[in-house]
């Protein structure tokens, strides 16, 4: 591998890099997975339990504990790991853990579906990361944040398209080729990524065991601006969201007086919405530092959750969630460009472990209390909440508004 000169990519660049079109084919084939076992497993715990909540909550608790659990845990040993390596191995532990629990769920209970989620989202704690650092690695500096916004419009096509593939297998086939056709997508993935080039050789940590090179990650992101203010961002983000997440079922239902049906609606629109803005995000990602997107998107959702919340008409509703999902890819592309940008290699993974905890936790405990806030008070009053807090997020990131990237003098690519 060579170093190559930091210069303007040639057009078309960044789709005949390797690295790039190998995580774009597992990250579509991750999201197929994830998406066909997520509504497979709904449903099906619905079924089983005939709409039980506290069954069907279990399924989120799968999903967003690990974060808490292993995401620092496994940002750190991502540091420590060579990233092809650790990509591929998640994915194939992955796709083993699905094919048992399908045998488990053949031949005994159904209440091993949990599984399917609680260990692939395990797994991704430590895989997530390790795909970063190659961005890192791989990409040079005028790629990473076009790289990030085909990423992303990849994510918004799977929130229209996601909810339907799952529906139809499972409805279709049932949850047992569900479940492998989970398997299948995840060794997809793995195979895909078998195309990345060989890990370069790993550089010696030394002597430092997990717990100093983790105090040494907390040091690391204390002592650089820009990534302290992104996790304040991230916090106020998160409870934001946890706010209005488990409500948006009474805006349609109480607010707009339609079937609780009629939910879909909004999840489409703001599907759709995010697909157009990952797509002119592209076509704008060079010409705009990730903070002004990160400040604009803030902006834009804050205004459009306040709307949402006082909306009694399902066209202004529908509007202001289209503008959510508009500008969701530029919250996104933001965080993760401002990440890339900032961090040094060797501490991508505990960045991203430190930084992923403080939004899920944030989310999480505002998702806990929305349901006693909403009976308190109101519906809209629990939305112009969710709607400050991000003005909150936004003021954090005001301070690094007007800063200009530094070019570093080269960077590792791979054509």
């Amino acid at each position: 591998m060579e170093n190559n000169i930091t210069q303007p990519a040639p057009p078309g660049g960044l789709f005949r890099n390797r690295v790039f079109l190998a995580i774009i084919m597992s990250g579509l084939f991750l999201q197929i997975g994830i998406w066909v076992r997520n509504f497979a497993v709904l449903l099906f715990v619905m079924e089983q339990t005939k709409g039980d909540a506290f069954a069907v909550s279990m399924i989120s608790v799968a999903e967003f504990a690990p974060i808490f659990i292993f995401s620092f845990i496994g940002g750190t040993f991502a540091d420590r790991w060579a990233p092809k390596k650790t990509m591929v191995w998640c994915d194939i532990l992955s796709a083993v853990s699905i094919f048992v629990v399908l045998i488990t769920l053949i031949f005994g209970t159904w209440k091993i579906v949990f599984f399917a989620t609680l260990i692939s989202a395990i797994l991704s704690q430590f895989s997530q990361p390790s795909g970063m650092k190659l961005f890192k690695m791989h990409l040079s500096a005028d790629q990473v944040q076009q790289a990030m916004s085909v990423y992303q419009t990849v994510f918004a096509l799977f929130m229209v398209l996601g909810p339907i593939i799952g529906t139809f297998i499972f409805q279709s086939f049932g949850i047992d080729i569900s479940i492998a056709v989970t398997g299948t997508a995840f060794l997809l993935s793995a195979a895909a990524l078998a195309f990345l080039p060989k890990d370069r050789p790993l550089e010696e940590v030394g002597e430092s065991t997990l717990l100093q090179e983790m105090k040494s990650g907390v040091k690391y992101v204390l002592g650089k601006k820009e990534l302290s203010l992104l996790g304040l961002c991230f916090m106020a983000a998160g409870l934001g969201i946890g706010f209005i997440n488990p409500l948006s079922i009474f805006l349609v239902t109480e607010q707009l007086n339609l079937p609780k049906e009629s939910l879909q609606w909004l999840f489409m629109v703001n599907g759709v919405g995010m697909i157009i803005g990952g797509a002119v995000a592209m076509v704008f990602a060079k010409n705009v530092p990730p903070q002004r997107l990160l400040v604009f998107g803030m902006l834009v959702n804050g205004i459009g959750i306040a709307v949402m919340g006082w909306s009694t008409n399902l066209w202004i509703t529908l509007i202001a969630e289209f503008c959510n999902g508009l500008m969701m890819p530029c919250i996104q592309i933001g965080i993760n460009t401002l990440i890339l940008q900032k961090t040094e290699e060797a501490f991508i993974g505990r960045v991203n472990g430190i930084l992923s905890p403080l939004f899920a936790g944030s989310m999480v405990i505002t998702m806990s209390v929305a349901g006693i806030l909403k009976e308190q008070f109101s519906l809209v009053a629990t939305f112009e909440t969710s709607a400050v807090l991000f003005l909150i997020g936004l003021l954090f990131i005001l301070p690094i508004y007007n800063q200009k990237q530094q070019p570093k003098p080269e960077v590792l690519g791979s054509k």
